[in-house]
């Protein structure tokens, strides 16, 4: 237990509770894609079953793995056909960022939920010192990594959407020399990511702003319920 818990990411205690965040985030944040896809025109989602808020269409063993091992990771990729779109550039940017909001909603509402417990004396009603904790420990897992996952996935590198996001805004004469060196840039990334100590100027940072706009909405909640 202790050598999984030294190759982990998260500290092994909370691995249920990222497990069950991961699933509902990486659900939701896919469906977003696909949903929105489908409602501008592109039914190339809609034929694969990917408008569903089903967990198992949208997983992949692989992406979870790595999240849980080395801090980032990804569920399947929702393919999404730009030409079906009648303004392919507008509607892939509204595709592509309809994923991370969908992870910032999450995140919001984790905060909302949480202070709304607190202020109204759910949490000290509770008796049972384990189901507490338990509660503490899956509102910070949920809120934080759902704002990490925000603003991780605006990150303007592949495979990740702001990338996408970036390909639609640029001229196409641009968005061509992307493409070019799109294969590079991924190698490029995961490196940059995986090799050791590079996680402390890459992936922590982000987690500590997750953390800080956690705090950021809470306190905003907190004073709306009168706290």
């Amino acid at each position: 237990m202790e050598f999984l818990d030294q190759l982990l990411f998260y500290p092994l205690e909370l691995l249920p509770f990222y497990l069950i965040t991961l699933i509902i985030a990486f659900t939701l944040h896919e469906f977003a894609h696909a949903y929105f896809a489908n409602k501008f025109g592109d039914p190339t989602a809609k034929l694969l079953g990917r408008v569903t808020l089903n967990p198992a269409v949208h997983f992949d063993f692989l992406g979870i793995i790595l999240l849980l091992f080395a801090g980032f990771g990804w569920a399947r990729p929702v393919p999404v056909n730009r030409e079906n779109f009648s303004n392919p550039r507008k509607m892939g940017i509204i595709v592509s960022i309809a994923g991370p909001l969908s992870n910032l909603l999450l995140g919001i509402v984790g905060c909302l939920i949480y202070a709304g417990m607190y202020q109204f004396g759910i949490i000290e009603g509770i008796d049972n010192a384990k189901v507490v904790q338990a509660i503490h420990f899956f509102f910070d897992t949920f809120i934080v990594l759902n704002f990490f996952l925000f603003m991780f996935n605006l990150v303007p590198l592949p495979p990740l959407d702001g990338y996408r996001i970036l390909e639609d805004l640029v001229p196409r004469r641009v968005r061509a020399k992307l493409q070019q060196f799109e294969q590079w840039s991924i190698l490029v990334f995961l490196l940059i990511i995986l090799i050791p100590g590079f996680q402390n100027y890459t992936i922590r940072p982000l987690y500590e702003k997750a953390y800080e706009l956690s705090v950021f909405f809470l306190n905003i909640f907190k004073t709306l319920f009168g706290g």
